[in-house]
């Protein structure tokens, strides 16, 4: 039969038995307590936040668990200790969720290296994109404006 591959989001340090993983699990009749405990181990440094884990589980019942990093939104609302980012009014208008520091944005970047594509300056712009989408205002301003100066090297000193 070869190996099988289970693909879930759990929350950081806190995976359970229960739905999605729990059924999955025990379709392959590994020992679950044995999984849901690596899991926590692995993921305890993501601590609320949601991680992409893989279980890929071998003939013998013997398995491994490979983590992801946490999606970009998880991470910011963990930089910001926030339950949400922007949500939209009755009347269309967004609730702007908060402030993040530049600092942070490039921290988020660094811990994505291995998620994101090109040089520094592009991740760092594809996270800004996320801060965007979501409301999230750098150092006071609109994400869409810190783009712009990130392009025109304004933070090519903090990037490097």
């Amino acid at each position: 039969m070869g190996k099988q591959t289970i693909e879930v989001l759990v929350q950081g340090g806190h995976a359970t038995p229960a739905p999605p993983l729990g059924p999955t699990l025990s379709q392959l009749k590994v020992n679950i307590p044995k999984v849901i405990e690596a899991i926590n181990e692995k993921t305890k440094a993501f601590d609320g936040m949601e991680v992409p884990v893989k279980v890929i589980v071998d003939d013998s019942k013997a398995f491994t668990i490979q983590v992801g990093t946490p999606p970009t939104t998880s991470m910011l609302k963990k930089e910001m200790n926030l339950k949400r980012l922007a949500t939209i009014n009755e009347d269309k208008s967004m609730n702007k969720p908060g402030d993040i520091s530049f600092d942070k944005i490039v921290k988020i970047t660094k811990a994505k290296e291995d998620a994101l594509s090109g040089d520094m300056k592009s991740m760092v712009k594809q996270i800004l994109g996320t801060c965007q989408s979501g409301g999230v205002t750098v150092d006071g301003k609109p994400a869409k404006q810190v783009i712009k100066e990130v392009e025109q090297g304004l933070y090519d000193q903090k990037l490097k």
